[in-house]
Protein backbone atom coordinates (compact mmCIF):
# COMPACT_ATOMS: atom_id res chain seq x y z
CA UNK A 1 0.00 0.00 0.00
CA UNK A 2 3.02 2.39 1.16
CA UNK A 3 4.47 1.74 -2.33
CA UNK A 4 1.70 2.43 -4.03
CA UNK A 5 0.77 5.79 -2.17
CA UNK A 6 4.54 6.68 -3.37
CA UNK A 7 3.45 6.11 -6.83
CA UNK A 8 0.75 7.93 -6.77
CA UNK A 9 2.26 10.82 -5.17
CA UNK A 10 4.89 10.21 -8.12
CA UNK A 11 2.83 10.93 -10.63
CA UNK A 12 1.26 13.64 -9.34
CA UNK A 13 4.76 15.66 -9.13
CA UNK A 14 5.28 14.77 -12.60
CA UNK A 15 2.13 15.80 -13.52
CA UNK A 16 2.26 18.98 -11.72
CA UNK A 17 6.11 19.57 -13.47
CA UNK A 18 4.69 18.62 -16.81
CA UNK A 19 2.18 21.30 -16.22
CA UNK A 20 4.49 24.13 -14.91
CA UNK A 21 6.99 23.60 -18.03
CA UNK A 22 3.93 24.03 -20.25
CA UNK A 23 2.64 26.87 -18.99
CA UNK A 24 6.26 28.38 -19.15
CA UNK A 25 6.53 27.57 -22.72
CA UNK A 26 2.84 28.91 -23.52
CA UNK A 27 3.86 32.03 -21.35
CA UNK A 28 7.18 32.39 -23.44
CA UNK A 29 5.21 32.50 -26.41
CA UNK A 30 2.25 34.71 -24.56
CA UNK A 31 5.28 37.12 -23.99
CA UNK A 32 6.87 36.87 -27.42
CA UNK A 33 3.62 37.88 -29.45
CA UNK A 34 2.87 40.41 -27.24
CA UNK A 35 -0.20 38.99 -25.55
CA UNK A 36 0.30 39.45 -21.98
CA UNK A 37 1.43 42.74 -22.40
CA UNK A 38 -1.59 44.60 -25.34
CA UNK A 39 0.54 48.07 -25.22
CA UNK A 40 4.01 46.68 -26.17
CA UNK A 41 4.76 47.01 -29.61
CA UNK A 42 5.20 43.93 -31.85
CA UNK A 43 5.95 42.96 -34.92
CA UNK A 44 2.17 42.17 -35.97
CA UNK A 45 0.67 45.78 -35.15
CA UNK A 46 3.69 47.34 -37.29
CA UNK A 47 2.36 44.71 -40.00
CA UNK A 48 -1.69 45.56 -39.05
CA UNK A 49 -0.20 48.76 -39.21
CA UNK A 50 0.76 48.82 -43.24
CA UNK A 51 -2.47 46.70 -43.91
CA UNK A 52 -4.68 49.55 -42.20
CA UNK A 53 -2.11 52.00 -44.66
CA UNK A 54 -2.05 50.22 -47.61
CA UNK A 55 -4.66 47.36 -48.02
CA UNK A 56 -3.86 43.76 -47.57
CA UNK A 57 -2.63 42.78 -51.15
CA UNK A 58 -2.46 38.73 -51.48
CA UNK A 59 1.20 37.31 -51.76
CA UNK A 60 2.80 40.91 -51.57
CA UNK A 61 5.36 42.23 -49.17
CA UNK A 62 3.28 44.74 -46.70
CA UNK A 63 6.33 47.40 -47.71
CA UNK A 64 8.32 47.67 -50.56
CA UNK A 65 5.34 45.86 -52.08
CA UNK A 66 5.89 46.37 -55.85
CA UNK A 67 9.64 45.80 -56.97
CA UNK A 68 11.65 43.37 -59.87
CA UNK A 69 14.05 40.60 -59.36
CA UNK A 70 17.56 40.94 -60.60
CA UNK A 71 20.49 38.70 -60.34
CA UNK A 72 24.21 39.01 -60.85
CA UNK A 73 27.79 38.89 -59.02
CA UNK A 74 29.82 40.28 -56.83
CA UNK A 75 33.57 40.43 -57.12
CA UNK A 76 35.59 41.10 -54.18
CA UNK A 77 38.97 43.10 -54.23
CA UNK A 78 40.60 41.70 -51.15
CA UNK A 79 40.45 44.99 -49.57
CA UNK A 80 37.58 43.83 -47.28
CA UNK A 81 39.60 41.26 -45.84
CA UNK A 82 41.35 43.76 -42.92
CA UNK A 83 37.86 44.44 -41.74
CA UNK A 84 36.83 41.06 -41.52
CA UNK A 85 37.59 37.34 -41.95
CA UNK A 86 34.33 36.53 -43.78
CA UNK A 87 35.13 34.68 -46.94
CA UNK A 88 33.68 37.23 -48.93
CA UNK A 89 35.50 39.71 -48.55
CA UNK A 90 38.70 37.03 -49.71
CA UNK A 91 39.36 38.13 -53.53
CA UNK A 92 37.27 36.57 -55.77
CA UNK A 93 33.49 36.12 -57.31
CA UNK A 94 30.24 34.75 -55.86
CA UNK A 95 26.69 34.52 -57.48
CA UNK A 96 24.05 37.33 -55.73
CA UNK A 97 20.22 37.51 -56.30
CA UNK A 98 18.10 40.41 -55.38
CA UNK A 99 15.01 42.78 -55.63
CA UNK A 100 14.48 46.28 -56.76
CA UNK A 101 11.64 48.01 -55.03
CA UNK A 102 9.87 51.10 -54.22
CA UNK A 103 8.73 51.80 -50.09
CA UNK A 104 5.08 51.35 -49.70
CA UNK A 105 2.66 48.39 -49.50
CA UNK A 106 0.29 48.93 -52.78
CA UNK A 107 1.50 46.50 -55.38
CA UNK A 108 0.42 48.62 -58.37
CA UNK A 109 1.19 52.05 -57.48
CA UNK A 110 2.28 54.35 -60.18
CA UNK A 111 5.68 55.08 -59.97
CA UNK A 112 6.90 58.65 -58.42
CA UNK A 113 10.47 59.51 -58.24
CA UNK A 114 10.04 60.85 -55.08
CA UNK A 115 9.47 57.49 -53.33
CA UNK A 116 11.80 55.62 -51.61
CA UNK A 117 13.91 53.01 -53.15
CA UNK A 118 14.90 49.76 -52.43
CA UNK A 119 17.72 47.31 -53.11
CA UNK A 120 17.38 43.39 -51.33
CA UNK A 121 20.85 41.73 -51.91
CA UNK A 122 21.72 37.73 -51.26
CA UNK A 123 25.49 36.45 -51.29
CA UNK A 124 26.03 33.44 -51.77
CA UNK A 125 29.05 32.32 -49.74
CA UNK A 126 31.07 29.41 -50.54
CA UNK A 127 30.39 26.64 -48.17
CA UNK A 128 26.68 27.17 -47.91
CA UNK A 129 26.71 30.83 -45.75
CA UNK A 130 24.93 33.95 -47.20
CA UNK A 131 24.56 37.36 -45.94
CA UNK A 132 21.30 39.39 -46.93
CA UNK A 133 21.31 42.73 -46.93
CA UNK A 134 17.98 45.32 -47.20
CA UNK A 135 19.29 48.54 -48.36
CA UNK A 136 17.38 51.92 -49.15
CA UNK A 137 18.32 55.39 -50.99
CA UNK A 138 18.64 57.56 -48.26
CA UNK A 139 21.16 59.07 -46.15
CA UNK A 140 19.66 58.04 -43.00
CA UNK A 141 16.69 56.69 -41.73
CA UNK A 142 13.81 58.59 -40.39
CA UNK A 143 13.32 57.03 -37.02
CA UNK A 144 15.70 55.76 -34.18
CA UNK A 145 13.84 53.06 -32.67
CA UNK A 146 10.62 50.88 -33.43
CA UNK A 147 7.95 52.83 -31.70
CA UNK A 148 9.27 56.02 -33.41
CA UNK A 149 8.77 54.53 -36.73
CA UNK A 150 5.24 52.78 -35.85
CA UNK A 151 4.00 56.05 -34.56
CA UNK A 152 5.76 57.82 -38.11
CA UNK A 153 3.96 54.80 -40.09
CA UNK A 154 0.21 56.41 -38.00
CA UNK A 155 1.37 60.29 -38.27
CA UNK A 156 1.70 59.94 -42.14
CA UNK A 157 -1.35 58.23 -42.84
CA UNK A 158 -3.31 60.20 -45.63
CA UNK A 159 -6.25 62.60 -44.61
CA UNK A 160 -9.14 60.82 -46.50
CA UNK A 161 -10.05 64.50 -47.59
CA UNK A 162 -6.81 65.70 -49.13
CA UNK A 163 -4.83 62.26 -49.94
CA UNK A 164 -1.93 63.66 -47.61
CA UNK A 165 -0.70 63.33 -44.10
CA UNK A 166 -2.16 65.57 -41.61
CA UNK A 167 0.34 68.63 -40.94
CA UNK A 168 -1.15 69.00 -37.60
CA UNK A 169 0.01 65.42 -37.01
CA UNK A 170 3.45 65.20 -38.24
CA UNK A 171 4.10 68.26 -36.50
CA UNK A 172 2.82 66.85 -33.45
CA UNK A 173 5.16 64.22 -34.30
CA UNK A 174 8.37 65.58 -35.02
CA UNK A 175 7.67 67.82 -31.71
CA UNK A 176 7.90 64.21 -30.05
CA UNK A 177 10.63 62.57 -32.03
CA UNK A 178 12.84 65.46 -32.92
CA UNK A 179 15.56 63.15 -34.19
CA UNK A 180 13.27 62.20 -37.25
CA UNK A 181 12.69 66.18 -37.77
CA UNK A 182 16.62 66.43 -38.35
CA UNK A 183 16.42 63.40 -40.41
CA UNK A 184 13.72 64.41 -42.91
CA UNK A 185 15.53 67.92 -43.11
CA UNK A 186 18.82 66.24 -43.91
CA UNK A 187 16.45 64.12 -46.33
CA UNK A 188 15.43 67.62 -48.00
CA UNK A 189 19.45 68.56 -48.74
CA UNK A 190 20.05 64.73 -50.24
CA UNK A 191 19.57 64.97 -54.16
CA UNK A 192 17.47 62.75 -55.55
CA UNK A 193 18.66 60.44 -58.47
CA UNK A 194 16.75 60.00 -61.47
CA UNK A 195 16.47 55.99 -61.75
CA UNK A 196 17.30 52.84 -60.01
CA UNK A 197 20.27 52.64 -62.19
CA UNK A 198 22.38 55.62 -60.66
CA UNK A 199 20.76 55.41 -57.06
CA UNK A 200 23.17 55.19 -54.13
CA UNK A 201 21.97 52.36 -52.13
CA UNK A 202 22.62 52.67 -48.04
CA UNK A 203 22.57 50.08 -45.06
CA UNK A 204 21.45 52.57 -43.10
CA UNK A 205 22.06 50.86 -39.54
CA UNK A 206 25.65 50.16 -38.59
CA UNK A 207 26.98 46.61 -38.17
CA UNK A 208 30.20 45.21 -37.06
CA UNK A 209 32.67 43.64 -39.00
CA UNK A 210 34.91 41.23 -36.74
CA UNK A 211 38.72 40.15 -38.46
CA UNK A 212 40.88 37.27 -38.35
CA UNK A 213 42.09 39.28 -34.76
CA UNK A 214 38.89 38.99 -33.49
CA UNK A 215 38.84 43.18 -33.52
CA UNK A 216 35.14 44.83 -33.97
CA UNK A 217 35.11 47.51 -36.63
CA UNK A 218 31.55 49.44 -36.56
CA UNK A 219 30.57 50.31 -40.13
CA UNK A 220 28.16 51.10 -42.57
CA UNK A 221 28.36 50.76 -46.24
CA UNK A 222 26.84 51.95 -49.78
CA UNK A 223 26.49 50.53 -53.37
CA UNK A 224 27.42 53.43 -54.77
CA UNK A 225 26.71 53.31 -59.01
CA UNK A 226 29.16 53.20 -60.90
CA UNK A 227 26.78 54.83 -64.28
CA UNK A 228 27.07 58.59 -64.58
CA UNK A 229 24.76 60.61 -62.01
CA UNK A 230 21.65 62.63 -62.40
CA UNK A 231 19.33 64.02 -60.56
CA UNK A 232 15.77 64.47 -61.17
CA UNK A 233 14.64 67.40 -63.16
CA UNK A 234 11.34 68.45 -64.86
CA UNK A 235 11.04 65.20 -67.51
CA UNK A 236 11.60 62.54 -65.16
CA UNK A 237 9.64 63.93 -62.01
CA UNK A 238 5.98 64.04 -64.20
CA UNK A 239 6.21 60.69 -66.00
CA UNK A 240 2.94 59.23 -67.04
CA UNK A 241 3.89 55.88 -67.59
CA UNK A 242 2.88 53.75 -64.50
CA UNK A 243 6.04 51.80 -64.44
CA UNK A 244 8.70 54.23 -65.58
CA UNK A 245 10.80 53.73 -63.11
CA UNK A 246 10.87 49.85 -63.56
CA UNK A 247 10.83 50.30 -67.35
CA UNK A 248 14.37 52.38 -67.49
CA UNK A 249 15.85 49.85 -65.39
CA UNK A 250 15.07 47.18 -67.38
CA UNK A 251 16.33 48.83 -70.04
CA UNK A 252 19.45 49.53 -68.72
CA UNK A 253 20.28 46.32 -67.77
CA UNK A 254 19.09 44.74 -71.43
CA UNK A 255 21.55 47.28 -72.80
CA UNK A 256 24.59 46.28 -70.68
CA UNK A 257 25.10 44.95 -67.24
CA UNK A 258 25.08 47.73 -64.53
CA UNK A 259 27.20 47.94 -61.95
CA UNK A 260 27.64 49.22 -57.92
CA UNK A 261 30.88 49.93 -55.60
CA UNK A 262 30.60 48.29 -52.47
CA UNK A 263 32.11 51.20 -50.01
CA UNK A 264 32.60 50.60 -46.72
CA UNK A 265 32.50 53.41 -43.65
CA UNK A 266 34.24 52.77 -40.67
CA UNK A 267 32.84 54.37 -37.60
CA UNK A 268 35.56 55.78 -35.02
CA UNK A 269 35.01 56.27 -31.14
CA UNK A 270 31.86 57.76 -30.60
CA UNK A 271 30.20 57.54 -33.73
CA UNK A 272 26.60 56.38 -32.80
CA UNK A 273 26.16 52.58 -33.72
CA UNK A 274 22.68 52.68 -32.32
CA UNK A 275 20.88 55.47 -33.78
CA UNK A 276 20.10 55.00 -37.42
CA UNK A 277 18.66 59.03 -37.85
CA UNK A 278 22.57 60.35 -37.27
CA UNK A 279 24.98 60.47 -39.91
CA UNK A 280 28.31 59.81 -39.34
CA UNK A 281 30.74 62.44 -40.17
CA UNK A 282 31.95 62.37 -43.61
CA UNK A 283 35.79 62.50 -43.01
CA UNK A 284 35.38 58.81 -41.78
CA UNK A 285 37.69 55.78 -43.65
CA UNK A 286 35.93 54.48 -46.60
CA UNK A 287 36.86 51.50 -48.23
CA UNK A 288 35.97 50.16 -52.30
CA UNK A 289 35.90 46.61 -50.95
CA UNK A 290 34.29 45.49 -54.34
CA UNK A 291 31.95 45.99 -57.34
CA UNK A 292 28.32 44.25 -57.61
CA UNK A 293 27.39 43.87 -61.17
CA UNK A 294 23.80 43.40 -62.22
CA UNK A 295 23.09 41.19 -65.35
CA UNK A 296 19.78 39.88 -65.25
CA UNK A 297 16.03 41.03 -64.88
CA UNK A 298 12.99 39.05 -64.33
CA UNK A 299 9.66 39.44 -62.85
CA UNK A 300 9.09 38.15 -59.50
CA UNK A 301 6.41 35.52 -61.14
CA UNK A 302 9.38 33.40 -62.06
CA UNK A 303 11.98 34.49 -60.31
CA UNK A 304 13.36 33.01 -56.67
CA UNK A 305 14.11 36.43 -55.02
CA UNK A 306 10.12 36.68 -54.96
CA UNK A 307 10.24 34.32 -52.00
CA UNK A 308 13.35 35.25 -50.30
CA UNK A 309 13.29 37.15 -47.23
CA UNK A 310 15.83 39.85 -46.65
CA UNK A 311 16.21 39.52 -43.28
CA UNK A 312 19.07 41.94 -42.20
CA UNK A 313 20.52 39.70 -39.25
CA UNK A 314 21.75 36.86 -41.75
CA UNK A 315 24.92 37.41 -42.34
CA UNK A 316 28.14 34.95 -42.67
CA UNK A 317 30.89 34.29 -39.99
CA UNK A 318 32.65 37.62 -39.66
CA UNK A 319 29.34 40.38 -39.63
CA UNK A 320 27.60 40.97 -36.56
CA UNK A 321 24.70 43.00 -35.29
CA UNK A 322 25.10 46.69 -33.38
CA UNK A 323 23.29 48.00 -30.71
CA UNK A 324 20.67 49.38 -33.10
CA UNK A 325 17.13 48.42 -31.71
CA UNK A 326 16.00 48.62 -35.53
CA UNK A 327 17.90 45.49 -36.39
CA UNK A 328 15.89 43.21 -34.49
CA UNK A 329 12.53 44.49 -34.96
CA UNK A 330 13.03 44.78 -38.85
CA UNK A 331 14.22 41.40 -38.74
CA UNK A 332 10.84 40.33 -36.65
CA UNK A 333 8.88 42.45 -38.93
CA UNK A 334 10.19 40.77 -42.05
CA UNK A 335 9.71 37.47 -40.65
CA UNK A 336 5.89 38.02 -40.18
CA UNK A 337 5.09 39.70 -43.50
CA UNK A 338 7.21 36.84 -45.13
CA UNK A 339 5.46 34.35 -43.47
CA UNK A 340 1.88 35.58 -44.38
CA UNK A 341 2.73 36.53 -47.40
CA UNK A 342 3.64 32.39 -47.99
CA UNK A 343 0.64 31.19 -46.86
CA UNK A 344 -1.36 33.57 -49.50
CA UNK A 345 -2.58 33.07 -53.12
CA UNK A 346 0.50 34.77 -55.20
CA UNK A 347 -1.23 37.63 -57.56
CA UNK A 348 0.47 38.93 -60.70
CA UNK A 349 3.27 41.81 -59.96
CA UNK A 350 3.05 44.73 -62.14
CA UNK A 351 6.16 44.38 -63.42
CA UNK A 352 5.54 41.26 -65.79
CA UNK A 353 7.56 38.44 -67.82
CA UNK A 354 6.46 40.01 -70.44
CA UNK A 355 7.58 43.37 -69.55
CA UNK A 356 10.85 42.53 -68.11
CA UNK A 357 11.81 40.62 -71.56
CA UNK A 358 10.65 43.77 -73.64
Amino acid sequence: MLQSNLSKTHLVLRLVIIGLVMVVIVGLFAYAGGWLTPHTLTQGKIIDRFETLNGVHSGFRRNHAKGVCVSGWFDSNGQGAILSKSSLFQTGRVSVIGRFSLSGGKPYAADASTTVRGLGILFKLPGGEEWRTAMANLPVFPAATPQAFYDLLLASAPDPMTGKPDPNRMQAFFTKYPASAKAVQLFKTHPMSSGFANSTFNSLNAFGFVNDHGTVNWVRWSMVPAQPPETINASTSQQSDTNYLFDALIQNIHQHPLQWHLVITVAQLGDPTDDATLPWPTNRQQIDIGTLTINDVESEEISPARDINFDPLVFPNGIIASDDPLLSARSAVYMRSFTKRESEHKEPSAISTAETEK
